[in-house]
């Protein structure tokens, strides 16, 4: 069976096509792991490379992107886990203040040799030092993505917090292996800035497991297609379905294009301190079915990549 897809938000791409051929194995590996910039010098270079007007220019992922053609597995489900820490809206930017104008930012890389970007948020870890994002933000077609950084809170070019470079960077085993959109997951260890860890400087916001579907979710990211231009943090909020077409995805009302891929998606989200529980991210739509945004389930196997990735 084949349909048109804009795989990873591709609201700039048309024409695409995924294939769904059957189970995949049964056998599941442990989360697939990249070295980054693990030295000093490295992250020094990697920092260096994304002056203002690098990340301004950089291209939204979405854009280099080809559909993955593979095979797409239920994602498996553990016990609910939550670690603490509106209205419906079809997209806009967030005006609301709060924690979230710290933790989310955009990500900024090297895919086969252009400047592209994404987006991330910092969550809680015991290494206060963890970034959630799209699977296809971190490794695509076979190549880990290089000169990685986190810029949390960027604003058109500035990056108020500081440039967060990539000690190593994580994706699921089923991203790894077949870029199944079921789990479109990545993280990143980044770090230390100045003496400091990321969540000691920006704060965090928890993040959840195996839980219940179809609730009322947030979104955020950075979409730098039109209409958007990637400068500032733009939100969905509303219920949530889930995708009976490809995937088992979460569903969201969301206009968001290409550049928001990564993005948080939060439950128990507070419009007054920007706070919740980060379940999903940004990671694909249909063309068919416009201005509709899906992200992954957080399932078992996304609870191993953070347990993963808090420990590194």
């Amino acid at each position: 069976m084949k349909r048109t897809v804009r795989a990873a938000v591709l609201t700039a791409i048309t024409g695409l096509t995924m294939t769904v051929l059957g189970a995949p194995a049964d056998a599941t590996p442990g989360p697939a792991v990249h070295a980054a910039a693990d030295t000093p010098a490295k992250a020094k270079a990697v920092a260096g490379r994304w002056t203002a007007e690098a990340m301004r220019s950089a291209i939204p992922l979405d854009k280099l992107l080809q559909a993955p053609t593979g095979v797409f597995k239920d994602v498996a489900k553990g016990l609910g886990t939550v670690i603490p820490r509106s209205v419906p809206n079809g997209g806009g930017a967030w005006t609301g203040g709060g924690k979230v104008t710290k933790t989310a930012g955009r990500v900024f890389f090297t895919f086969n040799g252009r400047k592209a970007s994404c987006s991330g948020d910092a969550v809680t870890s015991a290494n206060a030092s963890v970034v959630v994002t799209a699977g296809h933000c971190v490794k695509y077609q076979g190549t880990w993505h290089t000169d990685w950084v986190f810029v949390p809170g960027y604003d058109n070019g500035n990056a108020p917090y500081g440039q967060w470079t990539a000690k190593k960077t994580l994706t699921t085993p089923q991203w790894e292996a077949s870029e199944d959109m079921n789990y479109d997951v990545g993280m990143a260890v980044v770090n230390p800035l100045d003496g400091k860890r990321l969540t000691d400087v920006v704060g965090a916001q928890g993040i959840a497991f195996n839980q219940a579907r179809n609730q009322t979710m947030y979104t955020f990211g950075y979409p730098a297609a039109a209409p958007y231009d990637g400068t500032k943090l733009i939100y969905c909020s509303g219920p949530t379905i889930t995708d009976f077409l490809l995937t088992q995805d979460h569903g969201m009302s969301c206009n968001m294009t290409g550049g928001s891929s990564g993005g948080p998606w939060f439950l128990n989200f507070d419009e007054a301190t920007g706070t919740g529980v980060q379940a999903s991210v940004n990671s694909f739509g249909y063309t068919f079915l416009p201005n509709t945004m899906f992200g992954p389930y957080f399932g078992a196997d996304a609870q191993t990549l953070y347990g993963k990735a808090q420990a590194a």
